[in-house]
């Protein structure tokens, strides 16, 4: 009995997901039928509007040649009359008409009788080539689908290359339309999707660079078409290409009461914990915890789920205990179990302190960053004196270099690796190797000042780079690289 109902609930699934698929084929014809009747009432139009253009250059035309036939038509007629008076004026003068008359008998050649002939052949028009145009006029032929080269495609530095190919050549192309979404589902593209396409027009090349990208999603599809002058033509057959990267909030359930969070930003407040000292014993009885938080975000509403390479911790306040004491400690809600993974911090100008690292899940709300073995960290102080160092297990080591504007964290999980560096040269600050025994979660402190963060962003090529040709070096202070916990 309960194989039958295995294989019921098999063939229920399948049916399921068959239904699925047709209905998605069926709003594919849907919209190409509405895209057919579109495109030809739009064609049907331009065609009428080229042809008004020739018939009013033709009626253009033929009104300057009439007018042409017309004025020298009053021109021959104007000198024909003053030659007519002039006759009639010899007539009345029988001695001018017979000394003219004798004139005449003198004349040999007959066109020199009259200075002004009927003859108009010369504004004649020969039509003939026009007419050979005209009859040859032809619709410009639809370009044919170009094909995108997944191959040819690159991702690398938040940018995506695309490129693409005609199936045979076509002179008569005069640009291409680069058409392109994100999305979290890795099949051919849905025609009812999560996000709309974003156009890219008159691109002259087959080549094109979408970059300083958000890598929010897992993949994104793209397709192509080629355009003359006169139509485009069918899109390419859709291409999907893989845009993971990590992306994390910062967790502002277990965030020290002195730091306001909000989303990839943090800043310090220390008015923060006044307004729990009243609620400080019912942190326990449901509502009155949660009013309590809700006080102390800009929302007033968690922050909503978000998918990444990593695991998220369920996003439940007073999961963990928050941080408290010295410990301005505020954590990201997304766990690195595994992978490289790269994110970027920049501190606000007067920032008298902060740092930057990663942690255990297990770091005690009492703890601050790099004073454990739980935790990594490189810290900036600038308040009495200025210090730049590395932290782990309350051992530290001076940077004899300057403090970045904006530090790039690199963390490979499974080599052992976190490396921190100057995001916008990628120089190597600093390294610590060991062996990570537990996921990690991007931490930072702050004091007096603020960060902000930037998630979704792929290990740049110059740090895969840096990592091949520092592997082994760690810094000089071996103290700091650690054995497994």
């Amino acid at each position: 009995m309960d194989s039958q109902k295995e294989a019921l609930q098999r063939i229920i699934s399948t049916l399921a997901s068959k239904n699925d698929e047709i209905q998605n084929f069926i709003d594919t014809l849907n919209q190409t039928l509405k895209g057919v009747q579109e495109n030809s009432s739009n064609i049907l139009s331009e065609l009428d509007e080229e042809f008004d253009s020739l018939y009013s250059i033709l009626d253009e035309v033929k009104e300057s040649m009439v007018n042409s036939i017309k004025q020298e038509q009053a021109r021959k007629s104007q000198e024909l009359q003053s030659q007519l008076s002039q006759c009639n004026n010899a007539l009345e003068n029988s001695e001018e008409l017979l000394e003219f008359a004798t004139r005449s008998l003198d004349i040999k050649e007959p066109e020199e009788f009259s200075k002004v002939s009927d003859n108009m052949t010369h504004l004649m028009v020969d039509f003939s080539q026009e007419r050979q145009m005209l009859q040859t006029l032809k619709f410009l032929p639809v370009p044919k689908a170009p094909e995108i080269d997944p191959v040819e495609c690159l991702v690398a530095d938040n940018s995506v290359t695309v490129a693409w190919r005609m199936p045979e050549e076509d002179n008569k192309i005069d640009h291409f339309v680069l058409e392109y979404r994100k999305t979290n589902f890795d099949g051919l593209p849905r025609v009812k999707d999560e996000r709309c396409w974003e156009v890219i027009d008159n691109i002259k090349g087959t080549e094109y660079t979408l970059s300083g990208l958000k890598f929010d999603s897992k993949y994104m599809n793209f397709r192509v078409r080629a355009c003359n002058k006169a139509v485009a033509g069918e899109y390419s057959d859709p291409v999907t290409l893989e845009t993971k990267a990590l992306n994390f909030n910062l967790d502002n359930s277990s965030s020290h009461l002195n730091l306001r969070v909000e989303d990839t930003c943090v800043e310090w407040d220390p008015t923060g914990g006044k307004g729990q000292e009243k609620v400080k014993g019912k942190e326990n009885k449901g509502s009155g915890h949660v009013t309590s938080l809700k006080k102390h975000t800009r929302s007033g509403t968690p922050s909503p789920k978000r998918t990444s390479v990593g695991s998220r911790p369920p996003a439940v306040r007073g999961s963990r205990d928050r941080f408290t004491g010295e410990s301005y400690t505020v954590l990201g809600d997304t766990a690195i179990e595994n992978g490289q993974h790269y994110w970027e911090v920049k501190a606000q100008k007067d920032c008298k302190s902060y740092s930057v690292g990663v942690a255990y899940k297990t770091l005690g709300k009492f703890d601050q960053l790099g004073k454990t073995n739980t935790s990594w960290c490189i810290h900036v102080n600038n308040w009495l004196q200025n210090t730049f160092a590395a932290k782990h297990n309350n051992k530290v080591k001076a940077l004899d270099v300057t403090v970045p504007e904006r530090i790039g964290v690199f963390c490979d999980f499974d080599g052992g690796l976190l490396s921190f560096y100057d995001a916008n040269s990628k120089q190597l600050l600093y390294s610590f190797k060991t062996k990570f025994t537990q996921p990690v979660l991007p931490g930072f402190m702050v004091w007096c000042g603020g960060l902000s963060l930037s998630t979704g962003m792929q290990v740049p090529s110059a740090v895969r780079t840096l990592q091949k040709s520092e592997n082994g070096m760690t810094g000089s202070a071996s103290s700091l690289n650690t054995v497994p916990q």
